[in-house]
């Protein structure tokens, strides 16, 4: 499901083609996914930048990660980037995609949610702009990842992160400045997912186990365009 999702994403979303950017990203993506466990996935992970100002983020099996320009908007600084991929690829080693599929019900609030925001008229303005981060998008089967999914996540890449070389408050941050961006609370559609307080708050809680791992670490140097 995820290659095939994601060629269908390559032909119908606009792929950023800015060298720096490209690079920053990749950057990124490469220190991350080097410290996921091989039983996630063994081989290469392809990492495409798509060219739009939704705030926007997701990974799925089989090594794919996609990651739209209007996050990095954002996410201040590689640490903010790092934390932002590494809960998306958290998502896929605890394989949450393959749970979610295996439900025997489909919510069909959430199907119409989608079905309205992206399938009708220009995604762009329908104020989507934290689509992507925690949603785990399904091109055509898009469904939200419910509270477990979300904090199981958030943990899972927080040490991620940590292992890559990414200062793991990081995390803490980014979702401080969801929070300001969405006026403290997730978008309505976003209503099953934890609440910003509460992420920080387990972030934080988290935060002394995840140091220990950014401790032995080696930090990468992904450099953020200016242009951003």
């Amino acid at each position: 499901m995820g290659a095939s999702s994601f060629e269908q994403m390559k032909e119908k979303e606009k792929i950023s083609t800015d060298i720096a950017v490209n690079n920053y990203v990749q950057c990124v993506a490469k220190a991350i996914t080097k410290n996921v466990p091989k039983s996630a996935h063994k081989g290469e992970w392809e990492v495409v930048v798509f060219d739009s100002e939704q705030v926007n983020a997701f990974a799925l099996p089989g090594g794919k990660i996609g990651v739209y320009t209007g996050i990095l908007k954002v996410a201040e600084n590689q640490n903010q980037l790092g934390a932002i991929i590494g809960h998306e690829v958290g998502h896929v080693i605890e394989s949450h995609s393959n749970e979610r599929m295996s439900s025997s019900k489909i919510s069909q609030t959430g199907m119409a949610v989608v079905d309205t925001a992206l399938s009708v008229g220009n995604v762009e303005n329908r104020n989507l702009w934290m689509s992507g981060l925690g949603l785990g998008l399904q091109y055509g089967i898009l469904m939200p990842y419910g509270r477990t999914h979300e904090s199981e996540a958030d943990i899972v890449g927080q040490d991620l992160m940590a292992k890559s070389g990414f200062e793991p408050s990081a995390a803490i941050s980014l979702w401080q400045n969801m929070a300001k961006l969405s006026n403290g609370s997730p978008p309505e559609f976003m209503s099953t997912h934890p609440s910003n307080e509460t992420r920080i708050t387990q972030l934080t809680e988290h935060l002394p186990k995840s140091q220990a791992y950014y401790k032995a670490s080696n930090a990468p140097s992904c450099k953020k365009p200016k242009n951003i």
